[in-house]
C-alpha cells in the first residue's frame, strides 16, 4: 500500500497514512465552506490505525447541522487543519485532500449537502450524490 503524507502550511504538523482511502468525499455544508475557505471541502477518510501523527496540534470541536461532533486538529502555528475525527466513527480519521498537495490523489466518489452547493459547481454524474 502506498504511503502518503499530508501537512499543514508550515510543515510542523504531519500525518502519514499507509492505507488507501476508505472514502473520498466532497462536502458542501456551510461549516465546511467556512473551514476550508472554499465553495466546498474535499476530504479522505482512512482507517485510524493506518495513520500516524507527528507534531503538535490544537483542537476545535464543531457541532454539525445534524448534531454530530467533529474534532478538527490544526497547527497552532499556521492554523491549517490537517486531520479530524467524527463522533461515532472512531475507526476512521479524515484528512483534507488539499493537505496532501498531490494532484494525483484519487477523485471523490461521494458528494454531500448538495442543497448548499454553489450554483456554478459541476460534479461528475457517476459519483454518489446526497442532498
Amino acid at each position: 500500500m502506498p504511503s502518503r503524507s499530508a501537512s499543514c502550511a508550515c510543515g510542523q504538523l504531519v500525518v502519514t497514512t499507509s492505507a488507501e482511502p476508505v472514502r473520498v468525499s466532497v462536502c458542501h455544508c456551510l461549516a465546511c465552506q467556512r473551514r476550508s475557505g472554499s465553495a466546498f471541502a474535499v476530504q479522505a477518510r482512512f482507517p485510524a490505525g493506518a495513520v500516524t501523527v507527528s507534531g503538535s496540534a490544537k483542537q476545535f470541536v464543531r457541532v454539525g447541522d445534524e448534531g454530530g461532533r467533529a474534532t478538527f486538529n490544526f497547527c497552532p502555528h499556521c492554523g491549517s487543519t490537517v486531520y479530524y475525527t467524527v463522533e461515532g466513527d472512531a475507526e476512521n480519521m479524515a484528512i483534507p485532500v488539499g493537505a496532501f498537495a498531490d494532484p494525483s490523489f484519487p477523485a471523490p466518489s461521494v458528494s454531500v449537502y448538495e442543497e448548499r452547493m454553489h450554483a456554478w459547481v459541476s460534479l461528475p454524474r457517476n459519483m454518489e450524490h446526497m442532498a
